[in-house]
């Protein structure tokens, strides 16, 4: 496996994506990896790499590039548009890598990542597989004018995979009802899993939410789901 930061250019501006790439010789499918709150940092980046040991191209895309000095909003004032305009450029950059096989695309997100690879599985049409750990505030919209990724349900194009933590708030478990409910009222092929004693964040090894059983119990289905979608 080999890793490195890619600068692409997205609205005029330098986007840094961390990229892992398997060792051989490939074409090998790929998956993004939308971050959480914190960022491309340690956990995202660890979490790519383990993509990439298990044969996918992994791409994690910096979304807070846009907050610069002279941005006044904070990490949690993203705007959709903006995001699918970052993930709709990665896409770009991994169908013209010389590694990637183009028509095998996925997308995983945690938390807010999470929340973004449900809203990406439904705006872009690029993805065979969508995958979500625990993305909250799924049922609200970010930016004037625009959808919730809730609310864009009927627009998704690929199978979806959602992990919930039983102690979370935030999705809560009356979220998860309200999410079954409209993908299944939508028709749209989907499978949950729930983890006793976890809460939020319980995939994030550097935090201490971290619930180990949790974790051990998701990666498997992770790449059971990727497998089953896009190929091993």
């Amino acid at each position: 496996m080999s890793s490195f930061t890619e600068t692409i250019n997205v609205d005029n501006q330098d986007m840094e994506v961390y990229v892992s790439i398997p060792d051989g010789t490939g074409p090998f499918p790929a998956v993004v990896v939308a971050q959480h709150a914190g960022g491309v940092d340690t956990f995202i980046c660890a979490m790519a790499d383990r993509l990439a040991e298990a044969g996918y191209v992994a791409a994690a895309p910096d979304l807070y590039h846009r907050l610069g000095p002279d941005d006044p909003r904070g990490p949690r004032e993203l705007i959709d548009a903006e995001m699918i305009a970052d993930v709709d450029a990665t896409v770009t950059f991994l169908k013209s890598h010389s590694a990637v096989d183009s028509e095998t695309l996925g997308i995983t997100g945690f938390c807010m990542g999470g929340r973004v690879a449900y809203l990406m599985a439904a705006a872009l049409p690029h993805f065979k597989a969508a995958e979500a750990y625990y993305g909250g505030n799924t049922m609200v919209a970010l930016g004037e004018g625009g959808a919730s990724p809730f609310e864009r349900t009927g627009e998704i194009n690929c199978p979806l995979l959602f992990h919930f933590g039983e102690e979370d708030a935030n999705p809560s478990s009356e979220d998860m009802q309200k999410l079954d409910a409209e993908l299944t009222r939508h028709n749209k092929a989907h499978e949950f899993y729930t983890y006793p004693d976890a809460g939020h964040a319980f995939m994030d090894f550097t935090g201490q939410r971290h619930h180990e059983a949790a974790a051990a119990a998701a990666w498997p289905r992770t790449l059971e789901f990727f497998a089953r979608h896009l190929g091993d």
